[in-house]
């Protein structure tokens, strides 16, 4: 799937949108699409994708996360680390069509921003592990 105008800011865009929505379905216990339905306003293709994609394979996402986040179990990550590596998970295994590197380099930076100091680095090293075994 092809960014909108602007290249890589769009993809950086629905990226954070998306990680927003899981957020969201996270935290009030409801699944990827139940968010999607209930937007007042379309959301981005991308966005929707990665929403769409991590609620449909969760259980793969979880079980990969799992065996690479060694001496972690996914349910007690914090939510912002446990939602991005779903989602770079998940593109990293079904979005052959995004750089892997770029991938991981959002998610890093996702991470930064949003999630603990260490968030950075965590999320790098399982995302590395992942996209080694993939």
């Amino acid at each position: 799937m092809p960014d909108r105008p602007g290249g890589v800011g769009s993809r950086r865009e629905a990226r954070e949108r998306a990680l927003a929505l899981l957020y969201e379905a996270e935290v009030k216990g409801l699944d990827g699409p139940a968010v999607l339905a209930a937007q007042p306003i379309e959301v981005d293709d991308y966005a929707a994708d990665l929403v769409a994609g991590v609620a449909e394979h969760l259980t793969v996402l979880d079980e990969r996360i799992g065996r690479h986040a060694r001496g972690w179990v996914v349910e007690r990550m914090p939510v912002v680390d446990r939602t991005l590596l779903r989602m770079a998970a998940y593109e990293l295994g079904w979005r052959p069509d995004v750089p892997r590197n770029a991938v991981i380099n959002e998610a890093v930076e996702l991470a930064k921003r949003y999630s603990t100091d260490d968030s950075g680095r965590f999320v790098n090293g399982v995302l590395a592990a992942i996209a080694a075994a993939t």
